[in-house]
């Protein structure tokens, strides 16, 4: 029998080595690559080394354009409108199982590898189902709601099952000179956090100071433009009012942020759009489920009730801090992702 070929998406990162590891070792026809998205000097080398060290062919993608156009403009444009977007999300819709799983499926790839932390299993109808990691500390679904039926059935996860150390030990097992790599924690192109000094860098903009002003339109100090903060941002204000205070709202036309108490960032509800559901197709009737507003956010117990032009009401049983537009919302169903969206307001 043939063994099944895989291209291998190689970030340089030891997850991604390791599950080449596991995929040689069980016997498929391997194909690494590394996907160039802006910076030339990346991890690639290491990629290529360990596609070497496992005797397998390489390649290296130029998708620089593609990222600029599907990635880094959206999230500038974002900022700009006023809603802090999700770029990770953006990148794996639209590049790693978009573009690169394009690419594989006309290579003749029977599937797409990658070292996230997701299940993938099929339900009893043949639907493919989105599950998390069995490692809590490492589950990456939140990241990937968006992908569909089509993209699920050409994507393998060999480290659905394992442990970060797990994966590390692999590595390790195999000589590969990233097996003590530290793992990223940035945006991959902002890797020093500082995503307005990005913007000015990109665009050649200059963004105008703006003012600080209180929940009764009293103007409390001076600001940077209103890009460069977040909703609940308390960090980086530079203001003495006595009090901690936090960022409530931005008016981008009027470039000025509304900053106050902690309490006034906590609501139960919002709207959604743009959504991707795993289990079944659509939502027609109104659902039981936990849910998550940011990445980090505990799950927590929610109602989500359909609405008009493919829109969603999440309503959250207890209030919850700072929910942000421009943030994914993601559904589960115990370790089960049943689906998320796009937000566009708090309500």
């Amino acid at each position: 029998m043939v063994p099944s070929k895989v291209l291998i998406a190689m970030s340089g990162g030891v997850d991604s080595s390791a599950a080449a590891c596991i995929m040689r070792q069980a016997g498929f026809d391997c194909i690494g690559a590394t996907m160039r998205l802006h910076d030339p000097n990346d991890s690639a080398a290491d990629a290529q080394a360990v596609a070497e060290k496992l005797n397998m062919p390489f390649l290296l993608l130029d998708c620089c354009d593609r990222f600029r156009e599907m990635v880094m403009s959206p999230f500038v444009r974002s900022y700009e409108d006023g809603i802090t977007p999700n770029p990770c999300i953006r990148c794996n819709r639209y590049l790693k199982f978009g573009l690169l799983l394009d690419q594989a499926l006309a290579m003749g790839c029977d599937y797409i590898v990658t070292g996230h932390y997701c299940r993938i299993r099929q339900d009893d109808s043949g639907r493919f189902l989105l599950l998390k990691a069995v490692d809590p500390g490492k589950d990456q679904s939140y990241f990937l709601y968006t992908l569909t039926q089509h993209q699920l059935s050409h994507i393998r996860f060999p480290l659905a099952d394992l442990s970060k150390e797990q994966a590390r030990a692999i590595a390790q097992e195999h000589g590969l000179l990233n097996a003590r790599k530290r793992d990223s924690q940035d945006i991959c192109f902002i890797p020093n956090g500082d995503y307005f000094q990005f913007m000015r860098q990109y665009t050649k903009k200059k963004y105008p100071d703006g003012r600080f002003l209180d929940t009764n339109g009293n103007v409390v100090g001076k600001s940077q433009n209103a890009v460069a903060y977040t909703r609940g941002q308390r960090k980086g204000l530079g203001l003495a009012m006595g009090k901690p205070v936090y960022v409530l709202s931005k008016d981008m036309q009027d470039n000025h942020i509304v900053v106050g108490d902690n309490e006034a960032l906590f609501s139960t509800s919002l709207l959604a759009d743009d959504w991707n559901f795993i289990p079944f197709d659509t939502l027609t009737q109104p659902i039981r489920c936990k849910a998550k507003a940011r990445s980090r956010m505990t799950e927590q117990a929610a109602t989500v009730y359909p609405e008009a032009n493919g829109l969603c009401r999440v309503v959250f049983d207890e209030p919850q801090r700072a929910i942000t537009t421009g943030q994914a919302v993601v559904l589960y169903d115990g370790d089960l992702v049943l689906g998320g969206g796009t937000i566009t307001e708090v309500l």
